[in-house]
């Protein structure tokens, strides 16, 4: 059955080496990923891996479509079939069949599920494989209240949710606010949650965020507002561009980088507000960082998010930041208010008013705390602490009878009403 790990609302800091160096054996850790594409759970899981594997972890990635290229150079990377897959049903049977074989043949520690959309290939694995199945650690890396669902895909989603409570042993929220979410939504004791702030950024990151914020030239006219992300509608770009409509002057700016499905309707709403000359939608950017440095605002729009890694760029660099209250986190994250502006999801007229006011002169005391807000948010930080749970959760499954010795697989049963 998952196994349950005491822990606190936060994992306490690492006090130094996580692999055999500190006299503890080696851990071997396999993430399973579609793919590399875009997007920030992906890019994480690659730089967590990379930092594992630099610590003296035996780390390895399953991918199912090798056709995206990692964000970094990586090693000890494995395509699950013979071709790329994409994520479609092949994608999702071969990564499962692939990581079947690899918890036979090599027998790791730990299979690290990287974000929500890999936990029905967690669930299916652990089905499969039964008792002697690794522990799974599940990154919860999206909000998991869906008011965009219907009624009635929503009651299937949190049945959902109640599943993985009982196949998946341990979750990682992003935020503190998270712990209540995840063991309210997913059914499970706290003693099964961690909090490991999402390490969007390295600790040379933070330097270099700052640093071209700092030194960038921003002469231009009227006020530049830059937004981030896939151009569908969990991002609610349509809500953004009309409260731009409200109060953008001939000089002003809106730039939305990224790419989808999205982009014909948006650029009709553009030219039929008549702002075609304000917005621009330039797709998909391989770094953000030039970009954060000039605008005068982020703004997040979102429907819904996890903990968005522009977000904690964009606090790295100092610059004002306004977020629809789009995740349980997102108070956490902006410091209750300190750090940014919140206003209600998909409400035009108050991200108009914020939008407004975020680019009003600020004391320098306010750009310094957002810096040091993101500090928590670093992959040097967030690998070690991962370890870290890796390690007593394989502790407490070495603790227990051995599972081959168990005649039959038996889940906790789900204990709230849906």
């Amino acid at each position: 059955m998952p196994v349950a790990s005491a822990t606190r609302a936060t994992v306490a800091e690492p006090s130094g080496t996580t692999g055999s160096a500190s006299g503890c054996p080696p851990l071997k850790i396999v993430t399973m990923l579609y793919g590399f594409a875009p997007g920030g759970v992906e890019r994480i899981a690659a730089r967590l891996h990379d930092a594992w594997r630099n610590a003296g972890i035996t780390s390895e990635i399953v991918v199912a479509d090798s056709r995206t290229a990692p964000p970094i150079p990586l090693t000890h990377v494995t395509r699950a079939g013979g071709r790329s897959h994409g994520r479609g049903l092949i994608a999702f049977v071969m990564l499962v069949l692939a990581l079947r074989r690899r918890v036979r043949d090599d027998r790791p520690d730990a299979l690290f599920c990287a974000g929500n959309t890999y936990t029905s290939v967690a669930v299916l694995l652990r089905l499969l494989v039964g008792p002697t199945c690794p522990p799974v650690i599940a990154k919860i890396s999206n909000c998991l209240v869906r008011h965009d669902m219907p009624v009635l895909l929503r009651w299937f989603y949190r049945a959902w949710l109640r599943v993985q409570g009982r196949w998946i042993d341990h979750f990682v929220g992003l935020a503190p606010a998270m712990r209540d979410e995840i063991a309210g939504l997913i059914g499970v004791s706290h003693d099964r949650i961690t909090v490991i702030e999402d390490p969007a950024l390295g600790t040379d990151d933070l330097t270099r965020l700052a640093h071209l914020r700092d030194t960038a030239r921003r002469g231009h006219g009227g006020r530049h507002y830059l937004a981030v992300g896939r151009l569908a509608p969990q991002k609610n770009f349509a809500v953004l561009i009309d409260a731009f409509a409200r109060f953008s002057t001939s000089e002003d700016r809106l730039t939305i980088l990224g790419e989808g499905a999205e982009r014909a309707m948006l650029e009709a709403k553009i030219w039929s507000l008549g702002i075609a000359d304000r917005v621009r939608l330039p797709g998909h950017v391989t770094t953000t960082e030039t970009w954060l440095a000039s605008a005068d605002a982020l703004v997040l729009s979102s429907d819904y998010e996890g903990v968005p890694a522009v977000l904690i760029e964009a606090l790295a660099a100092g610059i004002p930041i306004v977020s629809t209250r789009c995740c349980v986190s997102m108070d956490d994250l902006l410091g209750h208010g300190a750090y940014g502006r919140i206003v209600p999801v998909g409400d035009s007229a108050a991200l108009a008013e914020a939008m407004t006011a975020a680019v009003l002169p600020e004391p320098a005391s306010v750009v310094a705390a957002r810096r040091a807000a993101a500090a928590l948010y670093t992959i040097d930080r967030a690998s070690a602490l991962y370890v870290a749970l890796v390690r007593r959760l394989t502790e407490a499954k070495l603790a227990q009878p051995s599972a081959e010795t168990v005649a039959t697989y038996s889940a906790p049963a789900a204990t709230a009403t849906l």
